[in-house]
């Protein structure tokens, strides 16, 4: 019995021993009064963040810097660090390490969630315009107090040189409150600029380097024939207002013995070419050639050549002369037209098409021979309009207004009171080349008058002469008696 209650003293003596031993060392975590500590260790936030001293530990109390690459901005530049009680554990407190930041009044608050780099500016996606002479952004400031002072620039991205000579712009604006518009002043096309947005003394928030749109070329100044080829030559326009593409040149021939006779021959040369060779024509026809730059945004202004002149000055208008058109009947809304294939062999190219215009002057031949006319519409009549597409082969008279129509064309009705311009036109087409060949017909549709086929006046006239001469010699029978 004895020997049980001394190992029964035993172990309540053991059991008391460790218990005082557990309560003698402290949990690592808490700390008491004379277990503070006196440094902090380096913040895990941001890897962008660089901290100034650059140091795994830090003294309470010792104020850090932060700063950030170009163009970002801590949302703290001065922190410090210092432990507070987070808890009281067996009578003793527990220490947490904890940061605070210097606001933009000077006081310090503590620091809540992790300190990252922040881009100071933002330039709004979607709204940055370029045209051929401006570039239009709008911008945002995330950190209003960093945003003070902010300078935007327009400046050329490096220095011109003939024959492509561009201004340095003088484009510069103070940036103020936290979004705004900034707009480059007038720029030159297919140029290229830098375009920046900085604070003093020298860090750049964004910066920018765009080209300006293209825009059409300037009119070729040297157009000439050399007569040893019979070629006509011009001077290589220069990629100053967007990358030269081609040219395009557009001859006009006619000819003096057929006033009605137009040919226009449209072609689209390479930019490398700087010469052509005009076609043959005979000592009575007359050319005019104009010639066009041509760049992504469209053909340039024209220079002129006429072959009578052989100068670069606007030429004469062509004369042009149409031909007449005798059978209308106004009240039918109808013409006919004595037509004839135009191409020497007719069974190579037989498709002609025959247009009508509302208005006939020597431009509008031109344009209407050459352009492209829109379709048909009964409520409301294009000027110009397809009235048939004929297989033509010999020769034929055509009733122009009978309200035949088809794929592509409609043979409306005339309106009395109106003066039109009637083209029989051929086209033909290659990879490089279009030719379009018209015969101009002319009449006006004049309301009231009856429709007078000529041949019927004709022989009206010869009857009415035999009546006269026999009338004549009855009464001077009679009077001879």
């Amino acid at each position: 019995m004895a020997l049980h209650l001394q190992a029964l003293s035993f172990l309540l003596v053991l059991v008391s021993l460790l218990a005082a031993q557990g309560q003698e060392e402290p949990d690592p975590k808490v700390q008491g009064e004379s277990w503070e500590t006196e440094t902090c260790q380096r913040p895990r936030w941001d890897s962008r963040l660089r901290l100034a001293p650059d140091q795994e530990n830090y003294k309470k109390n010792e104020e850090v810097m932060l700063s950030c690459p170009e163009g970002f901005q801590p949302s703290f530049t001065k922190i410090k660090c210092s432990n507070e009680v987070q808890s009281i554990s067996h009578g003793k407190p527990v220490y947490r390490e904890v940061w605070h930041g210097r606001d933009s009044r000077g006081g310090w608050i503590r620091i809540r969630s992790n300190v990252e780099c922040i881009e100071v500016l933002q330039v709004v996606p979607g709204t940055l315009e370029i045209s051929s002479t401006s570039i239009k952004l709008n911008w945002t400031c995330r950190l209003p107090d960093a945003c003070q002072r902010m300078r935007a620039t327009c400046r050329l991205a490096e220095p011109s040189s003939p024959p492509c000579e561009a201004e340095e712009v003088k484009g510069e604006e103070m940036l103020h409150g936290q979004d705004g518009t900034f707009t480059c002043p007038p720029l030159q096309p297919f140029t290229d600029y830098s375009v920046t947005i900085s604070l003093p003394p020298s860090t750049i928030l964004f910066t920018w380097l765009v080209r300006t749109e293209e825009t059409v070329p300037d009119k070729p100044e040297e157009l000439w024939l050399d007569p040893s080829t019979g070629s006509l030559r011009w001077k290589a326009l220069p990629s100053c207002k967007g990358e030269i593409i081609g040219y395009q040149l557009n001859i006009t021939m006619r000819s003096a013995q057929d006033g009605s006779f137009l040919e226009m021959e449209r072609l689209r040369l390479n930019s490398s070419v700087t010469e052509y060779p005009l076609p043959e024509h005979s000592p009575s026809s007359s050319y005019v050639v104009t010639m066009q730059g041509l760049t992504a945004a469209g053909a340039g202004a024209a220079s002129l050549w006429e072959s009578q002149t052989n100068s670069l000055d606007t030429p004469r208008p062509l004369d042009i002369s149409c031909r007449s058109v005798r059978d209308i009947s106004p009240s039918q809304g109808t013409a006919v037209l004595p037509l004839r294939p135009i191409a020497p062999h007719p069974e190579v190219a037989r498709e002609h098409q025959l247009i009508v215009a509302a208005m006939h002057n020597g431009t509008a031949v031109e344009g209407t021979c050459l352009g492209e006319p829109q379709p048909f519409n009964a409520s409301q009549q294009p000027s110009t309009y397809v009235a048939a597409v004929l297989d033509l082969t010999a020769p034929m008279d055509f009733v122009l207004g009978s309200g035949t129509h088809g794929q592509g064309y409609h043979n409306a009705a005339l309106r009395p009171g109106s003066d039109y311009m009637v083209l029989l036109r051929l086209v033909r087409r290659s990879q490089q080349a279009e030719k379009f060949t018209c015969v101009c017909y002319s009449f006006s549709v004049v309301a009231g008058q009856p429709p007078v086929p000529w041949r019927g006046t004709v022989i009206g006239v010869v009857v009415l002469l035999a009546l006269l001469l026999l009338s004549a010699g009855i009464l001077w029978f009679v009077l001879s008696r």
